[in-house]
């Protein structure tokens, strides 16, 4: 039945014990449901919450994506999660965090799941696939000197609670769905790539490694938010220090900061 979750709801208690001592998240503060918890967590940073701070529900009302698009969910079937962190990289160097964010949900949920090879992928910048549909949007902020990193995870909505066709959950991919467990793994894989970026300030090696987009021929569609964006096809051969990805095309390499992938065969 529509609106019925398939898994149990979350829990703060389960969470911190999955986390352990040497997590690095906390306080955790959860709500059935809210506007967008990348909202709640700046309204918290601007009562003195500090990095560290989670914040989780099972629903947004007015959840975001990239380019201000609407992100939607049935209640019950997903995670918002934002999170706070103190970058020590310099600001330009901060387009990094929503690609961190890609690799630490693809790790996670690869972790939690025992997904086969090539089942949970990344497409540039942020898109989290499991079997070529799209199970995690991710959305990263700034708040002052402080970050806020955000995503949401389609974990048990069935066919037709789906937002969009090309999406997908881990229930539609015969996968665990245990919110709790599955959210404890993102984080813990969260903490260890933020970390990694703290001291270098790039990830390129790896994401280049780990983005599914990199080596394949492409369509990038840029200025989406105009009504008449342009398409650039060529083929995606890394990202530079910056995240930004690299189009060759013509003999020639060109970055691009953002823009839409598609992934042709």
């Amino acid at each position: 039945m529509k609106g019925v979750p398939t898994t149990a709801p979350l829990s703060v208690d389960e969470l911190t014990a999955l986390l352990g001592p040497g997590s690095c998240w906390g306080p955790i503060r959860w709500r059935a449901s809210t506007g967008s918890t990348n909202q709640d967590a700046a309204a918290l940073i601007k009562a003195g919450g500090d990095a560290g701070l989670v914040v989780l529900s099972e629903h947004q009302a007015e959840g975001r994506g990239r380019f201000a698009r609407e992100w939607r969910d049935t209640p019950g079937t997903s995670v918002a999660c934002s999170a706070v962190v103190a970058p020590r990289p310099a600001p330009p160097m901060w387009g990094w965090l929503s690609l961190l964010v890609g690799l630490a949900v693809r790790e996670g949920v690869e972790r939690y799941t025992h997904a086969g090879a090539g089942r949970v992928t990344l497409k540039w910048p942020n898109d989290v696939l499991v079997d070529g549909r799209k199970v995690c949007g991710i959305l990263c902020e700034r708040a002052g000197d402080l970050a806020v990193l955000g995503w949401g995870l389609n974990v048990c909505m069935d066919e037709c609670e789906l937002p969009v066709p090309t999406a997908g959950s881990l229930l539609l991919a015969g996968l665990p769905h245990d919110k709790t467990a599955v959210l404890a793994e993102v984080l813990a894989s969260l903490q260890r790539w933020f970390g990694l970026w703290q001291d270098r300030g790039e990830l390129r090696a790896e994401y280049e490694a780990a983005c599914d987009t990199i080596g394949r021929q492409v369509n990038l569609h840029v200025d989406v938010q105009r009504a008449a964006a342009g398409v650039l096809t060529g083929h995606a051969v890394g990202v530079d220090p910056t995240g930004a990805i690299l189009i060759e095309r013509g003999g020639q390499v060109e970055a691009h900061s953002a823009g839409d992938v598609v992934h042709l065969r």
